[in-house]
């Protein structure tokens, strides 16, 4: 007989029944360190203070209305997304999913009113992730997650990750845009390095194409910046984020410029809960925290703690890990073992990581999480690769 809620996941045997900070507590009692972070998306841990106070002040005053009428705390959070990015507009949306679904149709209705209805297709990376809708799924190119669901929307071409030479290759008449994830999460922890991104800026802008950042997993100051984007000095014309920017309340939103939306008018496109009241006051208090200078410094100081105590980690136990992945607090594991065996032997230690595509695993803290949780995650991570090491030697 089939459950009741749809089993398409294969769940760990844990239950949580309590958050506070970067801790989780089991139905059972123990206290589990989370380096998971809900998959990237608490940004400020869990139950953080001034998360609850918004969210509670404002289910206390007004949950939804719908946008048919203006909605004050949308305006605020899009009026600080576009100070503090290269945007001149917000949509906003409920995830990243709903992120990737706009970003698309953004693309092609630019160049539809510019009189190229032609220009459809989209160039995206082998490795990526952009959702499992089926613009997302098309986007993604895998198998994986697109086999059994008919045929793929069409308009989508793949590319190996880093061949600048095979994007130029992929370009026709009929490319619209290039879309790119300036580090890939699901596909591994796969940086792209600041000269590939300036690169695909420079054929975006003579070829006359948009450029799409995918920052659903790695923006809202996850590598020390608010958008990852920064470090490459490069600004795309459209940028999808969630996760992170609702610190655990369904949020998602498509920023781009002037330019790039002005496609976009009245009709074209719309969402039931989008920005609705209880996501923008949540949203707003995670900007407010995320995006100061002291924050974002704080970020980049315990991300290289990590990644230093990290690379410690694979020199001592050579058997289990190859090598240490990522910026800031976006960090992976490249296993030598099976990642799920490092993922699993964590739960026996307490600890929370997530698994990643490229036998990688993930460890995503909040973005507040302190030196000493840093120490004792560590520890616990010290205490796994033993584990699989004693099993290792027992087989």
């Amino acid at each position: 007989m089939i459950p009741s809620v749809l089993p398409t996941y294969n769940r760990a045997p844990l239950t949580f029944v309590k958050g506070e900070g970067t801790w989780l507590t089991e139905a059972d009692g123990r206290r589990f360190l989370d380096f998971g972070a809900g998959i990237a998306v608490n940004a400020l841990g869990h139950a953080h203070p001034a998360l609850a106070a918004a969210l509670s002040e404002q289910a206390h005053t007004l949950w939804h209305v719908s946008n048919l009428y203006h909605i004050p705390q949308q305006q605020a959070l899009a009026d600080k997304l576009v100070e503090h990015s290269f945007a001149d507009t917000v949509f906003f949306t409920n995830s990243g999913t709903e992120s990737c679904e706009l970003a698309v149709k953004m693309a092609r209705k630019y160049f539809y009113d510019k009189g190229h209805p032609e220009k459809i297709e989209i160039i995206t990376f082998e490795g990526a992730f952009h959702g499992r809708s089926s613009a997302g799924m098309a986007a993604t190119g895998s198998e994986k997650i697109s086999k059994g669901f008919g045929p793929a929307l069409p308009g989508f071409v793949q590319v190996p990750l880093g061949d600048l030479d095979g994007v130029t290759n992929a370009i026709t008449e009929n490319t619209a845009a290039i879309m790119i994830e300036p580090i890939q999460g699901e596909g591994g922890i796969r940086v792209v390095p600041d000269a590939e991104l300036k690169a695909l800026r420079q054929i975006c802008d003579e070829n006359g194409l948009l450029l799409i950042f995918d920052e659903i997993q790695c923006g809202i100051g996850r590598t020390g910046k608010l958008f990852t984007h920064e470090w490459a000095g490069v600004t795309p014309d459209i940028m999808m984020s969630a996760k992170g920017i609702g610190g655990g309340f369904p949020l998602g939103a498509v920023l781009a410029t002037e330019e790039a939306a002005s496609g976009m008018t009245v009709g074209t496109h719309g969402s039931t809960y989008g920005g609705n009241p209880l996501g923008c006051a949540v949203g707003n208090a995670v900007i407010e925290q995320v995006a100061t200078p002291a924050f974002l410094e704080g970020v980049r100081r315990k991300g290289g703690l990590l990644r230093q105590k990290l690379e410690g980690l694979v020199a001592d136990h050579p058997d289990v890990f190859e090598e240490v992945r990522g910026a800031g607090l976006l960090l992976g594991l490249k296993c030598k073992v099976a990642n799920t065996d490092v993922v699993s032997a964590g739960f026996d230690n307490q600890i929370i990581t997530v698994l990643a595509a490229d036998n990688v695993v993930r460890l995503l803290p909040p973005l507040n999480v302190s030196e000493d949780e840093i120490a004792q995650a560590l520890i616990r991570l010290e205490k796994t690769a033993a584990q699989v090491e004693s099993t290792l030697a027992a087989v």
